[in-house]
């Protein structure tokens, strides 16, 4: 018999985060999260993504054991601002048992229902800065810090019970050998000459900082037109700033600003720590810290987390002033292997930005979508 529980207590949302760690015991290409940094996302006090949105966590059991998780989720600004009827659900994990995956769905479902809602799309988080889709390629590649990782079996669930793909999302990785500088300094210069810009660089957290605010509030405006988009509010931005930007090496954070000093682009590349994630097992301490540390400090492997243009800057080859800086920043540091995160599939503009390093797309995934 499966039975579905609400997770609500501290002890409760800890066996949540840790039945991952049990469903991918020695698979060497999950990657695990931090557990006390999922304990803060889920804490309503805490994440200021609650300000908008509600969201139920739910364990399954059979034979007294653990054997799933989900989360049904209600983004409010996107269902009154955007007028999209959607329940969502995110940081599923279960068994191969379709009974397992259809008792958990079912919450979701009465979720959606109890507040008139019209379908139901996932996996998905909170907003579009959390993790997103089910890997369906690339189950032999390593996972990183801001994506899912799962088994083959979960978008065979999904199709069994009549869910059909809604977005579907490329990842893609290139050799550093790869970028030729030809193929952006002549571009460079003359973009900076026309439009009067200049980039940005950073060496301390501390220079970072002042221009955080305006760099999400650029992320609202270039995203905007993104499928599924909900902008980030003022509490959200400084929650990420605290949480996140002391953590990235500022040398890996660029902006391009124009003469009155306005940012139009930004760029934030991280180290890879799926390696140093993994020696941690979920915990700081008392080694994860030094792992995470080695990791920022001496990782080849570099992450394009976010990359964003002004809409009046968009097509003008601006990008040519980040990937000069970015080439000249990476040279020195001996990079060795550059990834990109989830990109919508028919974000075609995206996609262009890359073609000269000639990317090879390593993993896909998506989200599934079904009527209520």
């Amino acid at each position: 018999m499966i039975t579905i529980k609400e997770a609500t207590t501290k002890s409760e949302l800890t066996d949540y985060i840790k039945f991952p760690f049990s469903l991918y015991k020695n698979n060497k290409y999950w990657v695990p999260p931090i557990i006390a940094d999922e304990l803060e996302t889920f804490d309503k006090t805490k994440n200021p993504a609650f300000e908008n949105a509600e969201a139920y966590f739910y364990i399954a059991y059979k034979n007294n054991e653990i054997v799933g998780r989900i989360a049904a989720i209600i983004n409010w600004s996107e269902v009154n601002d955007q007028q999209k009827k959607k329940v969502r659900f995110g940081w599923f994990d279960v068994i191969d048992d379709i009974e397992v995956t259809k008792a958990l769905l079912e919450k979701v479902y009465e979720l959606g229902r109890k507040n008139n809602l019209e379908h139901v799309e996932g996996p998905m988080g909170f907003s579009n800065l959390d993790k997103v889709g089910v890997l369906t390629e690339g189950f032999d590649e390593i996972g990183t810090m801001i994506t899912w990782y799962n088994h083959l079996y979960y978008a065979s669930h999904f199709e069994q019970l009549g869910y059909r793909v809604e977005k579907e999302y490329l990842e893609s990785k290139f050799p550093f050998e790869n970028v030729k500088p030809e193929f952006f300094e002549k571009a460079n210069d003359l973009v900076k000459r026309r439009y009067q810009l200049s980039p940005l660089n950073f060496k301390t957290t501390k220079e970072v900082m002042p221009h955080v605010d305006k760099m999400f509030d650029l992320f609202n405006e270039s995203y905007a037109s993104l499928s599924s988009f909900v902008a980030i509010s003022d509490v959200q931005k400084e929650y990420f700033k605290k949480k996140y930007i002391s953590f990235i090496n500022p040398e890996f954070i660029k902006f391009v600003e124009d003469k009155d000093h306005n940012i139009v682009a930004f760029s934030i590349v991280m180290p890879s720590f799926s390696e140093a994630l993994q020696k941690s097992k979920g915990k700081l301490f008392p080694f994860g810290f030094l792992h995470l540390l080695k990791a920022k400090n001496q990782s080849k492997d570099m992450i394009f987390y976010l990359i964003g243009v002004h809409p009046d800057y968009q097509n003008k080859a601006v990008t040519a002033i980040i990937f000069n800086e970015y080439y000249h920043t990476f040279k020195e540091k001996g990079v060795i292997n550059c990834f990109r995160t989830p990109e919508l599939a028919d974000n075609l503009a995206i996609h262009n930005l890359w073609k000269h390093f000639n990317p090879v797309v390593h993993k896909r995934r998506c989200t599934f979508l079904k009527n209520l």
